[in-house]
Order: structure tokens, then sequence, then C-alpha cells
């Protein structure tokens, strides 16, 4: 169970509050894949980081049964002052898993992530394809009931692109996905419904096609405006 109650999200401006949304209400059906689609600005990675628990709502709340991943994508929060391996360490240590367990979990993104000795210099020297790879890695290395992804595929060359789909396809065979993607493909090879963020509004469609087209459908006038 997944499900959003009364959640109103603003930022402070120098106009005073943009909210992103206002008393949104929404349940994410059980068991699903769900695209999380819409356009630049409509507050999609933002959803995706109150459901995630890197953001808290300024009022109502995110209800939750199911443990989700911290949302994956080339934004990731790393310390950088650290290597990859010791940000590894730390998430490891966070989520209790010790000895042979973090080895195995230290192993596993260390092959994913391919860069070498990189592994273990300071994440600051990184380019943004070599954060990608560890944060990619570094998710799925555990095991969630929910996976948040935020174009984390978009990004690097075609042989990481093909494995983290082949990563993510595997990792869907026992658990689920909420993934944010411009890339519609992805929505329809990953996801099994859609829901469109429009204008601080939510709308389920359980035919992906449907909802592409929403997506994609012209703005008017009074959109743009």
């Amino acid at each position: 169970m997944l499900e959003l109650r009364n959640v109103t999200k603003w930022y402070q401006t120098a106009h005073g509050r943009y909210y992103v949304f206002r008393d949104l209400n929404f349940q994410f059906p059980a068991g699903s894949n769900v695209g999380l689609i819409g356009r630049n600005g409509a507050g999609k990675s933002t959803l995706l980081r109150m459901i995630g628990g890197l953001e808290t709502p300024n009022a109502g709340a995110v209800v939750t049964d199911a443990s989700i991943s911290w949302p994956v994508g080339l934004s990731v929060g790393f310390q950088s002052a650290l290597s990859g391996l010791e940000n590894v360490q730390f998430v490891c240590r966070v989520y209790g898993a010790t000895g042979a367990e973090m080895k195995r979990k230290i192993a596993f993104v260390r092959e994913f992530a391919d860069i070498g000795e990189y592994f273990e210099l300071p994440v600051r020297t990184y380019s943004s394809g070599m954060r990608g790879r560890v944060a990619f890695g570094m998710s799925m290395a555990f095991d969630f009931d929910i996976y948040l992804v935020d174009e984390a595929m978009a990004a690097g060359d075609p042989q990481f692109r093909s494995k983290a789909q082949t990563l993510l396809a595997e990792r869907l065979a026992r658990s689920h996905v909420i993934l944010v993607s411009h890339n519609m493909a992805e929505i329809r090879k990953h996801c099994n419904l859609v829901v469109h963020v429009d204008r601080g509004n939510t709308v389920l469609y359980e035919d992906v096609e449907a909802g592409i087209a929403a997506y994609q459908k012209p703005a008017t006038v009074a959109d743009r405006a």
C-alpha cells in the first residue's frame, strides 16, 4: 500500500510560496509498475523524493507499508569526500548489511559500476556518468518492495543503459517500480500503468498508451499561461 493523503508541497521563493501540490490525494494500485510521466517542472521528481523520504510534505502524509528505495538517479546524494566504496559501506551499515553480506553487496556494486580504480577514489573526482553507475548499482544491491527510478537509465553509454535495463527487469521479477522517464520506450517496457502529473494533479491511466497520449498532447494557450 502506498497512499498520498492531503499532501501539500511548496517551496519559498523571492515572490512567495510556489506550490507544487495542494491537498493531493492519491493511492498507487498495489502490485503495479508505475510510469510517472509529465512535462518538465510538473513535480514528478518532487513527488518521488517525498515517496522516498528525502523530502517531507508541508502538510499531509505519504503512507505506506512497503519497503521503498531512495530515488535512483544522477542527482542521488553522495558524500563527495568519500570514495564510491566508502559510500557503499555507509549505506550497507544504514540498512544493517554487515560482514559477508556487506562484502557481497560491495562486490556487486563494484562489478556493475565497472569504473576501475575510481571506485576507491573520492566521489568528487567522478563524472556524472560514473556517479550514475555507482548509484544505480548501489540501489539494486538491496531488496526493496518498490524501486524509485528517476531518469537513471537516460545517461551513460549504450552498454551501461543495456546493463541497467536488464538489471531492472531482473529486480521486477519479484519487486515493483515507480519510474520517472521521458523515454516512452522505457515506460512501455517496464510499466503496466501510467500516472500523469500535470499542474499539481495526478491522473491514473490503466491503459499505458492512453496515458502516454495524454502526456504528449500539445499544450493549449491556456496550458501555457
